[in-house]
């Protein structure tokens, strides 16, 4: 019995461990491999602290945790700095919308779909899971996994803005 008990406390502990004094999620549970190389921060807009809630709303409906969101987050502050990009005309990469910078001709979705928040970050985390060991991978290693950028190495710099972001918005969403 008093085994049992033991690997309880255990448990207890590492769930409340998860937590930090705020009641958001502790920084080990959203950067376990801690940030890589200089980091950026941007001032965001109303609309784009509204696309941070939609992933991680999204995140949560896909039934996954934190550092899901923080590799989402992460990957789209990158790809459009959170913005939902329709088309861009002549400036557009090739025909790549929304917050994930999607291509309807890479099979994402149509027009509507990946600029839609919900779908577009349920399509990214969908890839997401089908690279092994994503929880444990550095955010720009998992994102470039799925996005598959030119830039593999771009998406490390957002992890910490990501992780904040992440943390402020878990709990609100």
């Amino acid at each position: 019995m008093a085994d049992k008990a033991d690997k309880g406390a255990k448990a207890d502990k590492g769930a409340k461990d998860s937590k930090d004094s705020k009641g958001r999620p502790s920084r080990d549970r959203l950067v376990p491999r801690g940030v890589q190389g200089e980091q950026s921060s941007i001032p965001l807009s109303g609309e784009q602290s509204g696309n941070v809630r939609a992933i991680v709303k999204a995140t949560k409906k896909a039934g996954l945790d934190e550092r899901a969101a923080v590799i989402a987050v992460g990957t789209s502050l990158q790809e459009s700095k959170l913005e939902n990009l329709g088309h861009l005309g002549d400036a557009n990469d090739h025909d790549s919308l929304g917050l994930f910078q999607q291509r309807p001709s890479s099979g994402w979705g149509t027009p509507e779909q990946i600029t839609d928040p919900e779908y577009s970050t349920i399509a990214f985390l969908t890839g997401l899971k089908q690279v092994e060991g994503w929880h444990d991978l550095p955010l720009t290693v998992a994102a470039q996994k799925v996005q598959v950028s030119a830039y593999p190495d771009a998406y490390a710099k957002w992890e910490n803005q990501a992780a904040d972001l992440v943390a402020g918005a878990w709990n609100n969403s």
